[in-house]
């Protein structure tokens, strides 16, 4: 018998979380429940979950706080995470996608529609059986498509998911361009809305981790991105800027 997948549920509001207890355990998820952010960083450490689905307003800890201590850790950075909020403006999911969350849902929301979200970040972590692993490398950048490890000359980096489906888009193209419609699509599925800035956001945390590489991913005006692994001049033939978006 298959294992079930483990959610820990970070929400204050004892109605909503109660909710989605019930809701992700009819749904055949194991779930642990805790009300405030320093809880949830407990249960995170008593239990390493498959999956957080996380309030941005929390007591003790606010969400945000939260998710970048679970990044940090290496043990859990690898840990998806989905924010819950009341707050529905562009400046909020910047916010907590730029702290690591790989997904945004606004307050109030369809359980049915978070549940398919739930499946769809979960499925994108599913590794599956063992295969021999795929690389894609470009300059000193190299991902394991089976391990999701990344390294940046020999030396291991930390990307979140959506940033490792970002950039394993953009090498998998072999120097096409990417509308950033096209590469949310390949990294968080269909249905999902987000504003053009979420991939911008995303794109800058990919550069800085990629740090002396970071200009392997250029900038096309108006459309979106592409990598190569040579440096390129824009247009008035100034050099690309790897920190343009």
């Amino acid at each position: 018998m298959t294992e079930r997948r483990n959610i820990l549920v970070v929400e204050d509001e004892r109605d909503l979380s109660e909710l989605l207890l019930y809701n992700l355990n009819r749904a055949g998820y194991a779930v642990t429940v805790a009300s405030t952010g320093r809880q949830g960083l407990e249960a995170v450490s008593a239990r390493i979950p498959d999956l957080i689905l996380l309030d941005i307003m929390l007591p003790e800890l606010s969400g945000t706080e939260v998710a970048g201590r679970v990044r940090a850790n290496p043990a859990t950075s690898h840990v998806p995470i989905i924010m819950l909020t009341a707050k529905g403006s562009e400046v909020d999911q910047v916010v907590g996608l730029a702290v690591g969350a790989d997904d945004y849902v606004t307050k109030p929301f369809s359980m049915k529609v978070l549940l398919a979200r739930v499946e769809a970040v979960l499925r994108r972590t599913n590794r599956g059986g063992a295969t021999e692993p795929r690389l894609l490398t470009m300059a000193g950048v190299q991902l394991n498509l089976e391990t999701h490890e990344a390294t940046v000359d020999g030396e291991p980096i930390k990307l979140t998911l959506t940033e490792f489906r970002l950039l394993s888009a953009l090498l998998q193209a072999n120097g096409r361009v990417l509308s950033r419609s096209s590469l949310m699509g390949r990294a968080m599925g269909p249905g999902v809305t987000v504003t053009e800035r979420t991939i911008d956001v995303h794109v800058t945390a990919i550069r800085k981790k990629l740090d002396q590489h970071a200009g392997i991913i250029k900038t096309v005006r108006g459309v979106g991105y592409r990598a190569t692994p040579e440096p390129e001049n824009e247009p008035d033939g100034t050099p690309a800027s790897s920190s343009t978006i």
